[in-house]
């Protein structure tokens, strides 16, 4: 019933094979969208390489490098978007966070002013730029649609989640300031929250495997959702099927979220 033929968007994100945004790219792809991906530098050139290869399996138009802290880098890829698709795009992802991992691990009160910038900007900010560039391209549609992707951690203190949380919550708030804005505009600005996954970004995450073991063993189902089943939401919400919902946040966490434990 969901269909992205004629098509085409931004999935900021995606690193590898396990990554959420490499589940929503692949549905995505199969619900017959045009996409492009970014990556970002590393002195190896593994990033690029990576995302290249898997942007094959996904016939991306377009792939291009972003390093979401950088406004000339953010600068740099909406040039190349808005001349590669100047006919206009129609959805923007973004799955991108970043914390220093030191400030995962000690207590939150210890957080340095410098960790705890580079978390908001990467992961919460980050979301305002790569969106105004894109706005003009969805303003040819017609109609847009975004989506970012947080976590639980964003409202309950999660052990060990600490400065992305904040970081989170801010990202969710910004989804909501976003919508009101580009509300009669026709473009819509929501939030996933998946449950606990294993991806390689988790695995930053002190004493991550107790976290999936409680996830599994408290949320309604009884299991944790898989990347695959977090890609046919965001689908979902980045979709026609979708066209009244703005400034929310989508559990996908298979009733986590629901249950008092």
């Amino acid at each position: 019933m969901i269909d992205f033929s004629g098509k085409r968007g931004l999935i900021v994100g995606v690193g590898n094979q396990r990554s959420i945004a490499w589940a929503i790219a692949e549905q995505l792809h199969e619900l017959g969208a045009e996409l492009g991906l970014t990556y970002l530098r590393d002195p190896k050139g593994r990033f690029e390489a990576n995302v290249r290869k898997l942007g094959d399996q996904v016939n991306a138009s377009l792939i291009h490098e972003c390093d979401v802290s950088s406004d000339e880098s953010i600068a740099q890829l909406m040039e190349q978007l808005h001349s590669q698709w100047s006919d206009g795009a129609d959805f923007l992802v973004h799955s991108v966070a970043y914390a220093d991992h030191e400030d995962l691990s000690k207590p939150f009160s210890e957080t340095n002013r410098e960790g705890f910038r580079k978390a908001q900007e990467i992961s919460a900010y980050s979301l305002l730029p790569l969106t105004d560039g894109m706005l003009p391209l969805m303003r040819k549609r017609g109609s847009g649609s975004v989506v970012s992707v947080s976590f639980i951690g964003s409202t309950l203190a999660v052990p060990n989640y600490n400065v992305m949380g904040t970081a989170k919550a801010s990202l969710e708030a910004s989804t909501r300031y976003l919508a009101r804005q580009l509300g009669p505009e026709n473009i819509r600005v929501n939030t996933i929250s998946p449950g606990a996954i294993r991806t390689l970004a988790a695995s930053g995450i002190k004493n991550f495997s107790e976290m999936l073991r409680v996830a599994g063993e408290h949320s309604a189902m009884l299991r944790t959702v898989t990347q695959q089943e977090v890609a046919k939401s965001t689908a979902f919400l980045l979709s026609d099927a979708a066209s009244s919902i703005t400034g929310q946040l989508l559990f996908a966490d298979c009733g986590y979220s629901i249950m008092a434990n």
